[in-house]
């Protein structure tokens, strides 16, 4: 038997030195729910602990390294669900449940025909599919163990998506007559590598990330230059962005002949999303 209390005390400990409060006390707490199946108050009562799996220490090493939670419980949040995530698809963004609401409250219609970009976990058109009313949902990436991920969350969350292994940056969007075209491509440039984590750095894809300093729309155009043939006329776009680069974006839409360009701040009051229609 061992007392919760002092358990949780020299778990905190440990990841002190790498995370800092209150995140340490989330971390250490999100395990023990996970592994124990114990709660904060559980610990504040100092419960007794009849075993303690081995997986829990194992976990915890993983902690020490950096490797992100997410990645070590197979799991993370989004929009009220949980979604399997591995090495292979980026976790999860706060701000990403920002684009999701978006789209939600501007398209109230039933039947929308939208498609996803660079579907990753499949997080965004699966939380599209299951709030909005009756639509018909399309997801692409490049990666197939990614697509494998997403299958497998459309699956657990009965979401029903159509899924398609498409390099977007060299083939054309494989569907027309779209209602919504919405991604979140790779944009942090390789210049900002400097300002991010090591638990960022270290172990989630690069291939959904970076791009490089020179060329840091390279997603966006392509995209939004298909977009043109796959949107109807008056349909929308919605991309996450580089908060850097909102400007750039403006230009680009135009440039393109979009019209009703929107920059949207995110809750932190960056820029983070973009919306446009076609003419």
């Amino acid at each position: 038997m061992e007392a919760a209390r002092q358990l949780y005390n020299s778990f905190h400990s440990k990841i002190l030195s790498i995370y800092p409060d209150p995140e340490a006390q989330q971390l250490v707490f999100w395990l023990f729910e996970h592994f124990l199946g114990i709660s904060r108050a559980d610990i504040i009562r100092n419960k007794e602990i009849s075993e303690v799996p081995e997986a829990l220490f194992l976990a915890l090493k993983d902690l020490e390294s950096g490797k992100p939670i997410q990645y070590i419980l197979g799991l993370a949040p989004f929009y009220g669900r949980e979604f399997k995530v591995s090495p292979e698809v980026l976790i999860p963004r706060n701000e990403t449940e920002e684009l999701v609401y978006l789209i939600i409250r501007e398209n109230q219609q039933p039947n929308l025909k939208i498609l996803d970009i660079g579907t990753g976990s499949g997080c965004i058109p699966i939380s599209l599919y299951l709030e909005m009313r009756q639509p018909e949902i399309h997801a692409l990436d490049i990666s197939t163990e990614a697509l494998d991920i997403a299958k497998t969350n459309a699956s657990q969350l009965q979401a029903k998506i159509n899924f398609h292994k498409t390099d977007i940056l060299k083939e054309e969007i494989p569907l027309g007559e779209l209602d919504i075209l919405v991604s979140n491509p790779p944009y942090v440039r390789m210049l900002e590598k400097a300002l991010m984590r090591s638990n960022v750095l270290d172990h989630e894809p690069d291939l959904a990330l970076f791009v490089t300093d020179d060329d840091p729309l390279i997603f966006y155009r392509a995209i939004a230059q298909k977009g043109l043939k796959s949107l109807k006329p008056g349909g929308r776009l919605y991309f996450e962005i580089n908060e850097a680069l909102g400007k750039e974006m403006i230009d680009l839409l135009k440039n393109l002949g979009y019209r009703n360009i929107s920059l949207h701040k995110d809750l932190m009051d960056k820029d983070r999303m973009i919306s446009a229609s076609r003419a």
